[in-house]
C-alpha cells in the first residue's frame, strides 16, 4: 500500500525548508487567506528542489481569520476570487519552472464545499477549467459533483484532525479536534486507506510542531508497511 503525504504551505509560517522534504505534495496558498508572493516564490523553488508535487490552495480573502471563517459570497464574487488567486500562483509557478497540477480549497471554503452542492459545483467547474483534479473528502458534495462533471477527485484524509461519526472533521473549536500523537495519527491513516481508499493525507503546516510530527508520522507509516509516494506520478517540474 502507498499514500501521498500533503501539507498546506506558503502561509507565512516559514517552515517550508524543513517540511517540504518530508511530504510528497504541497498545497500552496495563493496569498488570499494567508502568505505573500514572496512566500509562494520561495515555496515553489523548494518544491522544485525536493521534487514535490504542487497544487493550488485558494481560500477566502479573510486573513484575519486565516480563511477559517465560513462566508456567504455570491457565485460571481467567489469565482472571481478563485480565478485571481489561481492566476497569480500559475504566473509565479511558470516563472519558477514548476507545474501546478491540482486544486485543493482551503479551510472554511473546503468544509463548506464538502457540504453545499452549489459551492461544490463552482469549485469543481473551476478545477475543470484548469484541467486539474480536485482534492477533497470522500463521500462529500465535492466528490459527487466531480463525478458528474467528469473531474478526477483525489480522496483526502487528515492525519492531524479527528473525525465526527458522519465523516466530517471535528470543528476546531472542540478541544478534541486535533491528533497530536504520531502513533495515533498513523493508525488513523491506515484505517482511512483501508476503509475509504484515501489517496492523500494532509498535515497542516501552521500547526505547532508540525515538522517533528510529520517526520514521526512517516516513520510510523513505514513501520506499518505504508509507502509514501505522490498520487501524481509525473514529476512536478519542467525544464
Amino acid at each position: 500500500m502507498w499514500i501521498d503525504l500533503n501539507a498546506d504551505v506558503a502561509e507565512g509560517i516559514g517552515n517550508e525548508a524543513e517540511l517540504l522534504p518530508l511530504v510528497t505534495s504541497a498545497n500552496v496558498a495563493c496569498a488570499g487567506h494567508a502568505g505573500s508572493p514572496s512566500d509562494i516564490w520561495r515555496t515553489l523553488h523548494l518544491a522544485r528542489q525536493y521534487g514535490v508535487v504542487v497544487g493550488a490552495h485558494p481560500g477566502y480573502f479573510d486573513r484575519e481569520h486565516f480563511g477559517r471563517r465560513e462566508l456567504l459570497l455570491s457565485a460571481e464574487q467567489l469565482r472571481a476570487e478563485l480565478l485571481f488567486q489561481i492566476a497569480a500562483l500559475r504566473a509565479l509557478a511558470e516563472a519558477a519552472g514548476v507545474a501546478v497540477v491540482y486544486l485543493k480549497p482551503h479551510g472554511a471554503l473546503y468544509n463548506q464545499a464538502c457540504r453545499e452542492e452549489t459551492l461544490a459545483e463552482l469549485l469543481v467547474a473551476c478545477a475543470k477549467q484548469q484541467d486539474w483534479p480536485i482534492v477533497a473528502l470522500p463521500g462529500s458534495q465535492l466528490e459527487k459533483c466531480a463525478r458528474r462533471q467528469g473531474v478526477r477527485l483525489v480522496r483526502e484524509g487528515f492525519a492531524d484532525r479527528r473525525y465526527s461519526p458522519d465523516g466530517s472533521l471535528v470543528p476546531r473549536s472542540n478541544p478534541e479536534a486535533f491528533v497530536t500523537d504520531p502513533t495515533e495519527a498513523a493508525k488513523q491513516v491506515l484505517c482511512l486507506v483501508e476503509q475509504q481508499g484515501i489517496e492523500t493525507v494532509c498535515v497542516h503546516g501552521d500547526r505547532p510542531g508540525v515538522v517533528e510530527f510529520t517526520r514521526s508520522l512517516r516513520e510510523e507509516l513505514g513501520r506499518h508497511g505504508l509507502e509514501i509516494a505522490p498520487w501524481f506520478r509525473a514529476m512536478p517540474t519542467r525544464t
